[in-house]
């Protein structure tokens, strides 16, 4: 099948004609999300994964053996500066274990979110060329991120054992968080991707804006140290159920309560779904503006 690209191309609606030529024209009124489509192209999904996964490590001396060293030397600072100089509590668990099972959920967040905000800028001449589901590229970041994690929470789980924390049965329970995590990331990553093609700043603003996210969430610190009025305001950052609901099937401590859950699921929800949305919108002139 033949494809024709007019000067100025719109997402996501295409259509065909009598002659077989297919082309792309703007889709109108409020955006359909769509999620059939994102299945009906899981293949290609799979594909950009895969190539994500490779080139982040072509070339590179270490190759994978980065998500080892990235938690491993971020868990070592964060145990000397807040676990021995600052004596933070930490749910009655050793330091260094409350602080790398904080860092799991975190980092598996920051590399999603990181890589789908730069997904379209850095897939321009495909974009400009044939046609596809665009949430493709954001989503296939967040989810390859999941590669990193599970070496990192392999390593994790190591070190818990040199603490004598051993793994149970709950470790069944790890994908319900996880869940939590990488619904987040992708809501946030497409909000991210879709103003980083018109807003450059938003390229120079996100490692500060990742930054700022990290101290709003309970990595380095328990959560029992804000004020029980402020946790449900807290809990608006789905990020912190996430990580204390982490830290109970790794560790064996308090869980978050099912008030707070729900706050967080609700909250990751409806941050996919307005990212979802307002990625769909901005697809339609992402040829014209990147």
């Amino acid at each position: 099948m033949q494809v024709s690209v007019t000067p100025r191309m719109h997402f996501p609606r295409d259509t065909g004609s009598a002659d077989g030529w297919r082309s792309l024209e703007p889709g109108h009124g409020w955006p359909r999300l769509a999620p059939g489509e994102i299945w009906r192209h899981r293949e290609l999904l799979g594909f950009f994964i895969w190539r994500d996964v490779t080139v982040r490590y072509k070339q590179t001396l270490l190759g994978v053996g980065w998500a080892l060293v990235q938690p491993l030397a971020t868990f070592a600072v964060f145990s000397i500066v807040f676990g021995r100089l600052a004596h933070l509590a930490s749910d009655g668990v050793p330091y260094p274990a409350f602080c790398l099972a904080g860092l799991l959920p975190w980092m598996l967040f920051a590399s999603g979110v990181t890589t789908a905000a730069n997904s379209l800028v850095g897939n321009v001449n495909l974009l400009t060329k044939v046609y596809f589901p665009r949430l493709l590229l954001p989503l296939s970041n967040v989810i390859g991120a999941l590669v990193d994690f599970s070496v990192s929470l392999a390593v994790a789980l190591a070190v818990f054992c040199c603490y004598g924390i051993t793994p149970s049965m709950r470790l069944v329970l790890l994908p319900l968080p996880l869940l939590l995590v990488l619904t987040t990331a992708a809501g946030t990553g497409f909000w991210l991707a879709a103003l980083n093609a018109r807003y450059r700043d938003v390229r120079h603003a996100l490692p500060f804006l990742v930054q700022l996210w990290m101290y709003g969430t309970p990595i380095v610190y328990s959560l029992a140290i804000v004020p029980a009025p402020w946790r449900v305001a807290a809990a608006i950052n789905p990020l912190v159920t996430a990580v204390e609901a982490f830290r109970q099937i790794l560790l064996g401590t308090a869980g978050p309560p099912l008030s707070l859950i729900a706050v967080s699921t609700c909250s990751a929800v409806a941050l996919l779904l307005s990212g979802m949305a307002i990625f769909r919108l901005a697809e339609r002139s992402v040829a014209d503006t990147i």
